[in-house]
């Protein structure tokens, strides 16, 4: 028998981090295109992240016909957040550019992502933006694919804290933070020093 569910967040009732969830307003509005395989994922960050921002919204899916009315939003100047050749790096919103970026997120693995990418050319064809400085993942619960990876929720707060400073948008982190500390201790202190500390470089 299943355990009963937050409607909300998705996590077992006994383990909601609804209080955790702040709401935040950003002048960027922020898209999540997430693959199906993501939603099913027990830390599901693009879920906490639309959760946490009230100018965003998730969809899931691998095509979606409603892209080009997603675009079209008025006010906003729609890009994505995908690293690739010719990608531009962010940087804060200025005086002679004040027209708020539509931040397409696509939440998945590089092979789901670059799949969405492909399949809805609408999204492939939006300017490609980037971070450029990276602060370190805190997902310590695995080794990062390669440097400079981030959980979709930490890419989005990373990037807004670039576009919007000095605004900070960290509390979205909250329940992300929470839930990587609750894998760890259902782990066990020992098990998780064993099988991550040391791979994570940490000293």
């Amino acid at each position: 028998m299943s355990r009963p569910r937050c409607e909300r967040c998705l996590r077992p009732l006994d383990h909601c981090l609804c209080a955790l969830i702040p709401a935040i307003g950003s002048r960027t509005r922020v898209l999540l295109l997430q693959h199906p395989s993501e939603a099913s994922h027990a830390l599901n960050t693009a879920r906490l992240a639309a959760l946490g921002l009230i100018n965003a919204q998730l969809h899931v899916g691998e095509v979606f016909d409603d892209l080009d009315r997603w675009l079209a939003m008025p006010g906003y100047r729609p890009v994505v957040l995908f690293p690739s050749e010719g990608a531009q790096a962010l940087g804060p919103y200025t005086q002679t550019d004040d027209t708020p970026l539509l931040l397409v997120v696509p939440d998945g693995t590089w092979r789901k992502a670059r799949k969405l990418m492909y399949l809805n050319p609408l999204l492939a064809a939006l300017p490609k933006v980037t971070l450029g400085n990276v602060t370190p993942s805190r997902y310590r619960l695995r080794k990062a694919p390669e440097a400079g990876a981030l959980s979709t929720i930490e890419a989005v707060v990373q990037a807004l804290n670039v576009l919007e400073y000095p605004a900070s948008f960290d509390a979205v982190l909250a329940p992300f933070e929470a839930l990587i500390e609750g894998q760890i201790q259902a782990m066990g202190a020992g098990t998780y020093e064993r099988n991550h500390h040391k791979d994570t470089g940490a000293p």
